[in-house]
């Protein structure tokens, strides 16, 4: 059985997520980033990142991390990957065709769209933050159009339906839904990105995530 390390306020949202919807047992430890401390303290969380109990499992110190057996992942996009492989049924590829195409996927989400997205969430207030925003915007409206051409006749980012793709692309275009406009800009993409967060199983790793301190 997998043990996933990690809060829901850090990227083990994405693995968190792909769990829920497969109904695969695991084990949850709970590990909080250290540089929250001691204002992110939560009832039950004894492990953070710089514990020495968990640099055993990621001597790097970041999560999330698994451990399956004898295997230790520690890349969010890759987990995900791994565990729809193993654990996800239809939510992982169906042949090597549909495996390249869910690797090439996460790449190009942590590639093309995650850092500007999170540039996007994370700009200044002020008028230094509409220059931020602005620029952030900019470098996410080439990947975005793809994006958009892509879902434009299909309703997921394979054909047949929801798969592991649509989680690790969602989770890295979530960062920039604070933006008041760009979004609207590609409504098949928009609409794509609520259809995933209207998933039951989205919604109960969100409400995990919201009930954990900021």
């Amino acid at each position: 059985m997998p043990t996933l390390y990690g809060v829901y306020r850090s990227r083990a949202s994405r693995p968190l997520w792909l769990l829920f919807e497969c109904g695969a047992d695991f084990d949850h430890v709970p590990v909080v980033q250290a540089y929250r401390l001691p204002g992110a303290a939560m009832p039950g969380v004894t492990l953070a990142t710089n514990s020495p109990d968990f640099l055993t499992v990621n001597p790097q110190g970041q999560i999330p991390a698994l451990t399956d057996g004898d295997l230790v992942l520690t890349e969010s996009l890759g987990i995900v990957l791994y565990l729809a492989r193993a654990y996800g049924g239809a939510l992982g590829p169906a042949n090597d065709a549909e495996t390249a195409l869910m690797e090439q996927w996460a790449l190009w989400a942590a590639t093309a769209v995650e850092t500007p997205a999170l540039e996007v969430m994370m700009a200044p207030q002020g008028e230094m933050g509409e220059a931020t925003l602005a620029v952030s915007a900019e470098k996410l409206r080439r990947p975005l159009a793809r994006l958009e051409k892509h879902l434009t006749g299909q309703d997921h980012m394979l054909p047949r339906g929801f798969t592991a793709a649509d989680i690790v692309v969602a989770e890295c275009l979530r960062y920039a839904q604070g933006h008041p406009t760009l979004l609207s800009e590609f409504p098949q993409a928009k609409a794509w990105l609520e259809r995933c967060q209207a998933r039951p199983a989205f919604q109960k790793m969100w409400a995990g995530r919201m009930a954990e301190p900021a």
